[in-house]
């Protein structure tokens, strides 16, 4: 099945709400997904806690927009399990090079050391693999995220499943069937990933959240 997967086709899952994962990063075939219980993290409804709320306001970091997509791939991807194949990897890279895919990053000292990359379809951010080489790193990726979308539009960010890491930012739970009528209505609208060139600012990522102990 996998050497039918195009990125066209790939487009199509994503606006009837399915997604691609691969068993393992060895194994060459992908296979649909479209979670009973699926995980989104509502635009309005981020919460950062003090701990981290503090070390946004120290910094030390910076933070950018698809300055090195294929980079935050193949750091989600390093790791000992994980379900992104080369065949993904490839798909992925086409949807960027096409407009569709983003990335977000965290770079101390011009390193990449934590970022989250998706992709973007209507006013849809289908968030698909986060990573951190130091600690909140991929924390601070999901607080300038989630600003960053609703400033260019988006109604839905899509986070396919809710770890303990991102419930503990806000991130929750809801029914296939309200997942379908948010995207529906989210595939009506457009927006624009691209309207704005530069990661929010440290104040309105604060500003445009809520705190959490």
């Amino acid at each position: 099945m996998s050497e039918d997967i195009t990125a066209h086709l790939l487009l199509t899952a994503y606006a009837n709400g399915v997604f691609p994962m691969s068993e393992s990063k060895d194994d060459p075939e992908l296979f649909w997904v479209d979670p009973r219980l699926r995980g989104v993290m509502p635009l309005d409804g981020l919460h950062i806690s003090k701990s981290l709320r503090k070390h946004i306001r120290k910094g030390g970091f910076d933070v950018r927009l698809n300055s090195d997509f294929e980079g935050v791939l193949d750091a989600c991807a390093d790791r000992e399990e994980t379900w992104i194949n080369d065949k993904i990897r490839t798909l992925y890279i086409e949807l960027h090079h096409a407009g569709y895919a983003h990335s977000v990053e965290v770079c101390e000292n011009g390193k990449l050391i934590g970022g989250a990359y998706g992709v973007a379809l209507g006013a849809a951010f289908f968030g698909e693999s986060m990573f951190s080489r130091k600690v909140n790193a991929s924390k601070v990726a999901l607080a300038y995220l989630v600003p960053h979308l609703r400033r260019c539009g988006f109604t839905l960010l899509d986070t396919q499943f809710i770890t303990d890491h991102l419930a503990s930012m806000g991130g929750i739970e809801i029914s296939r069937t309200e997942y379908h009528d948010q995207l529906q209505a989210a595939l009506d609208i457009q927006a624009d990933f691209l309207a704005y060139s530069d990661a929010p600012s440290t104040e309105s990522v604060l500003q445009r959240s809520t705190q959490t102990s």
